[in-house]
């Protein structure tokens, strides 16, 4: 994937990110390595190198951040990132480094957080069901003090977590708008190869603007993706030994896993086939509306331009492709939301033999349905996406044309563009 958007480190990244290939390819092997030594011996280190030893915790309490091996964790991915920054600043720092390498990096930590309280929730739902089903079942069994104490231990999870995301959402707008200002620099330092584009304006103040969001939304989107499997992918092994017999599986260990793999696997082939042609109309639909956008701004500064019909002509153009546009975006939006609506009853048909047989709590259910819903949802990142990365490849191509004016201002076509 990072070759296809990054085959000779265009200026979009380049301009923000140092040496972009090597920096995420770099990226992305650390964590492996990072991954494969924390469950390789890593792990067992906690009690002889961690700076914090959290004291005893009561059975039964709400304390998934404070045992040992979590705050090990959190020790060992902070100083994973530290090492990942620090290399990067001796290496190749350029004048985006902070925003580019740290700014990326604290957002990945913050992401990683979100998926540790989700876990974290998991578990205290789980609890809170059983709770309720042992009060149903038995009136008088469980005191109001202790039911509502555990709603309020939530709190002490949830309140500092939303805070986080608050900060984390006003941080990456800024970090979105920076990388911004990194292209749009490189953009206008080079604007009289440029300029002569068609819709060159709109390409340096708006397609700058929406490629580095999306960039930034569907990264972080895949980064939470991954993580949520890391989390969630043992949590749901687990309760599958609890669940038993599945459906066409039958007794198999960790039948629930490879349920919320088929059925995201079926939904990604199935919305790549009919919704491949979407990415070039979105292309087509852009480049005339820029072509129209242009007609009408040289009419404001010159009477001999935008007349009615070449409005009318040029209209025309805007008018079939988003016919087009509309026609394919039916059939795919048939396939993708008959995908999704029919894709919930998964998890309800999977766990139909031990609901009826009564071999689970209301607590163990509702714990494996948000596993699996997450492990699904992870695993359906690409049937999510797609029409975001459908816009992102409109995007690329058209910011990549743009960038061909400087190599070949005299014919700057897409067709040296990668598919």
């Amino acid at each position: 994937m990072l070759d296809c958007i990054l085959p000779k480190e265009r200026h979009l990244f380049k301009s923000f990110f140092p040496k972009p290939k090597l920096f995420f390819w770099s990226a992305i092997a650390w964590f492996l390595v990072a991954l494969v030594a924390w469950y390789g011996f890593v792990v067992d280190l906690a009690p002889h190198l961690s700076l914090i030893t959290p004291a005893p915790v009561e059975e039964g309490a709400d304390a998934s951040f404070l045992t040992l091996e979590k705050v090990w964790v959190y020790q060992y991915i902070l100083l994973c990132a530290f090492l990942f920054c620090l290399f990067w600043f001796f290496y190749e720092r350029n004048k985006w480094y902070w925003w580019a390498v740290v700014g990326s990096t604290l957002i990945l930590l913050i992401t990683y957080i979100s998926v540790q309280v989700s876990v974290w929730v998991n578990e205290w739902y789980g609890d809170l069901y059983d709770l309720i089903q042992a009060a149903i079942a038995e009136p008088g069994s469980v005191e109001l003090s202790n039911y509502l104490g555990k709603i309020i231990s939530a709190v002490y999870v949830l309140v500092p977590n939303i805070l986080l995301l608050v900060v984390n959402a006003f941080f990456t707008s800024h970090y979105v708008f920076r990388w911004r200002t990194a292209m749009n620099e490189y953009y206008t330092a080079n604007w009289q190869q440029l300029r002569s584009v068609e819709g060159a304006a709109q390409r340096v103040q708006e397609d700058t603007m929406r490629f580095a969001s999306i960039m930034e939304g569907l990264g972080s989107a895949l980064v939470s993706s991954v993580m949520t499997l890391i989390a969630f992918l043992p949590v749901l092994w687990g309760l599958s030994k609890e669940v038993g017999s599945i459906p066409i599986f039958g007794e198999l260990g960790g039948g629930l896993v490879f349920v919320a793999l088929l059925s995201a696997a079926f939904g990604t082939v199935l919305l790549a086939l009919v919704g491949i042609r979407l990415p070039g109309l979105e292309f087509n639909n852009q480049k005339v509306e820029a072509a129209y956008r242009k007609e009408l701004v040289y009419g404001e500064d010159s009477d001999e331009r935008a007349d009615p019909p070449t409005l009318k002509e040029l209209f025309t153009g805007v008018r079939g492709n988003y016919f087009k546009l509309y026609f394919n975006y039916l059939y795919f939006n048939v396939f993708r939301y008959s995908y999704l609506q029919f894709a919930n009853f998964v998890p309800y048909v999977a766990l139909g033999p031990s609901i009826v047989a009564g071999v689970i709590s209301f607590g163990v259910f509702r714990r494996v349905l948000d596993a699996f819903n997450r492990v699904e949802n992870s695993f359906q990142y690409l049937v999510n996406s797609w029409p975001t990365i459908i816009d992102l490849m409109s995007i690329h191509k058209r910011l990549i044309q743009f960038e061909g004016a400087m190599t070949d201002p005299i014919n700057p076509t897409v067709d040296t563009v990668p598919q």
